[in-house]
């Protein structure tokens, strides 16, 4: 017998029956639950169904965006609103009056006494050696000078522990620069000022000093240097100052290779010479467009030649190519942009030749691109006023001699020594590389005082040479004392070559196969003529370190931990009977350079060599060089102007005034 639902009920499911269409219970539940509990479920059913249609209604949806929009809107206008009030506040007060009476000065400060060889003035005291407690205990501490400011110089300070030394840097400038952004400074993609900072801010940390002056002449006898500065009115004063430890890191300069004519080149090693450069540009393309201009001096005008085929002069090349792309065809007459010429001249056969195959190869591919006159294998021979003059082997296999009309020469081609490091390397025994005041593992400039003398960066090559030691290593490693060194001693000689020169490890990985090689006589002994014929042919293999700027960074950090690890113990130091000279092996091993890859910006795109890998591509690699050369500044001030030049350029362009 079928169950009757009341009348009341009946009419409830009749006024909802709609809704059960939409949402019916299933069968078996209307006919198990008993009749009292239906009305309840279907009103359930009934307040569900209209909430979901207002829910998913069109009005519905934009009030609450709009309510979150309203949110997101009044949330960043007060963040906004706070930052500006923060910022403003901070400003106000930096907006104060100081007083400063009485500070004292020492009496040897004020009036240095007079000595050395040449009888100069001898900066024993410095004017702000007393003013504070803090830098009165520096006094008494070991003199570091630290001559240069580039990247080795700041490494060192990066690193130093401060209250450790009496720090004092010697340089020709006040600021750091940041070189490998110096193309893109050169045409304005970003501020000079976005690449220094003042290097008396570097050595507040230490409570250091900076004498603005160039490093001229050193007594290591008296442990003296010889600074020359430019005062007021334009003459120079000569002085010394004496040192306990001194770091020379000068950088090197362009080598000229003998092509005459190089006072008409530019360079790109300092921002003076980014200027100099950006004001010729722009020169040129003023010049070019004034109606006056004859077709033939227009072209030699807009020819633009780089000579060297490095990362600096690839860089120049490509940042030139995107400032005439980019900017100048927007505001000059686009009869200049079609004059425009650019050649890139290299004596190898490749450009970036220290980079993999297949970097080369593609900004080989991305130049000729761009249209960019690639002229490989070819030697520079002379350089006048208004051209440019080189030679390259023909197709029938002669010389031939080229000439390249031109208004704009950018000489990039190897380093040379600076005539500091050059007058250093006079002064000592047995300093005969052509290019860098050698050193040993640990930075120590041969011949000079251990301990006292260091060089690192550009101004310095590491020894690679073993056969010096030759005696040496062979009276530390026969232990039967018969004059010839088995394998087992061998074994031992081998150790002793790798802590002394780290970079012969490579060379060294096959002991066995290199004692049987060169035992001529077969008699499984080396005698002293067949190890000197070993170890020069190990140190003929191994490959000096590069200059640039990756490894005067390491070398730097790496001296300045050594420094304050031998300042922090120097009292076990010498309680344990170690002279000063002994405590570099004492308390740090050898100097070791981790190579962290390379990379080059070839015309928005870029190129990694990351040692057994390779990245190169368009934009995104190009980000990827920002990125690194941003964290990679000496500080956040730089950090922000570099990101504000950035956007800059890409908002507004880049700046077209002749400054």
């Amino acid at each position: 017998m079928l169950w009757t639902a009341p009348s009341s009920t009946r009419s409830l499911h009749a006024h909802t029956r709609p809704l059960h269409r939409v949402l019916p219970l299933p069968a078996h539940s209307r006919l198990s639950l008993p009749g009292r509990f239906r009305p309840t479920i279907a009103k359930t059913y009934a307040t569900s169904t209209s909430s979901s249609t207002t829910a998913t209604k069109p009005g519905f949806r934009w009030r609450t965006f709009a309510r979150y929009t309203i949110y997101l809107v009044g949330s960043s206008v007060v963040g906004l609103g706070l930052l500006t009030g923060a910022i403003f506040l901070h400003d106000a007060c930096t907006y104060r009056e100081r007083h400063i009476e009485g500070v004292p000065v020492s009496p040897r400060a004020l009036h240095p006494e007079r000595g050395g060889p040449k009888n100069l003035p001898v900066l024993s005291r410095l004017l702000s050696d007393l003013e504070d407690d803090e830098n009165r205990e520096l006094v008494e501490k070991p003199h570091l000078v630290i001559v240069g400011g580039g990247w080795g110089a700041v490494g060192v300070i990066d690193k130093l522990s401060p209250g450790d030394y009496h720090v004092t840097i010697v340089s020709p400038e006040t600021y750091t620069t940041f070189t490998p952004l110096l193309p893109s400074a050169a045409v304005g993609t970003v501020s000079v000022r976005s690449l220094v900072e003042p290097l008396r801010k570097i050595a507040a940390r230490l409570k250091g000093h900076l004498i603005n002056a160039r490093a001229i002449d050193l007594v290591m006898s008296e442990r003296l240097l010889e600074v020359e500065t430019i005062v007021p009115g334009g003459k120079s004063e000569r002085m010394y100052i004496p040192y306990d430890k001194l770091i020379i890191a000068v950088g090197s300069t362009s080598s000229t290779h003998g092509v005459p004519g190089l006072e008409h080149c530019f360079q790109l090693k300092t921002i003076s010479d980014a200027q100099a450069i950006r004001k010729r540009i722009i020169d040129n393309f003023e010049a070019a467009s004034l109606p006056t201009t004859t077709p033939e001096e227009r072209r030699k005008l807009l020819s633009f030649v780089v000579c060297g085929g490095g990362p600096t002069g690839v860089e120049t090349a490509a940042e030139i190519y995107d400032l005439c792309q980019e900017d100048l065809i927007n505001y000059f007459p686009k009869i200049c942009r079609k004059e425009v010429s650019i050649h890139l001249i290299q004596s190898r056969e490749h450009i970036l030749n220290t980079y993999s195959e297949a970097i080369s190869r593609y900004a080989e591919d991305k130049f000729m691109h761009d249209n960019i006159d690639l002229i490989t294998s070819a030697r520079v021979q002379a350089i006048g006023p208004d051209k440019v003059m080189y030679s390259k082997r023909g197709p029938d296999g002669k010389m031939e001699t080229h000439e390249i009309p031109t208004n704009f020469v950018l000489w990039s081609t190897g380093i040379a020594m600076n005539p500091f490091t050059r007058r250093v390397a006079d002064l000592l025994p047995n300093q005969v590389h052509k290019k860098a005041i050698e050193v040993d593992a640990h930075l120590r400039v041969k011949g000079a005082p251990l301990g006292e003398v260091y060089a690192i960066g550009d101004a310095s090559t590491i020894e690679t040479s073993v056969v010096p030691y030759l005696l040496e290593l062979v009276d530390e490693a026969d232990k039967n004392k018969d004059g010839k060194i088995d394998f087992e001693e061998w074994e031992i000689m081998v150790s002793r070559i790798k802590k002394r020169i780290p970079m012969a490890e490579e060379q060294l990985q096959k002991v066995r196969e290199l004692f049987d090689l060169y035992d001529s006589d077969s008699d499984n002994s080396l005698n002293l003529n067949e190890l000197a014929v070993l170890l020069q042919e190990i140190g003929n293999k191994i490959t000096a370190l590069p200059a640039t700027a990756q490894v005067a960074s390491q070398q730097g950090k790496y001296l300045g931990k050594k420094l304050s690890k031998i300042a922090e113990r120097r009292k076990v130091l010498e309680a344990n009977g170690l002279r000063p000279e002994e405590a570099d092996e004492a308390v740090s091993g050898p100097f070791r350079y981790s190579h962290l890859g390379s990379l080059a910006y070839i015309g928005n795109a870029a190129v990694f060599d990351l040692g057994r890998f390779s990245f190169m591509g368009g934009l995104a690699a190009m980000y990827a060089w920002r990125s690194v050369y941003w964290s990679e500044q000496v500080s956040m001030r730089t950090r922000a102007l570099l990101m504000i030049d950035w956007i800059v350029r890409g908002v507004w362009g880049r700046d077209l005034s002749r400054l």
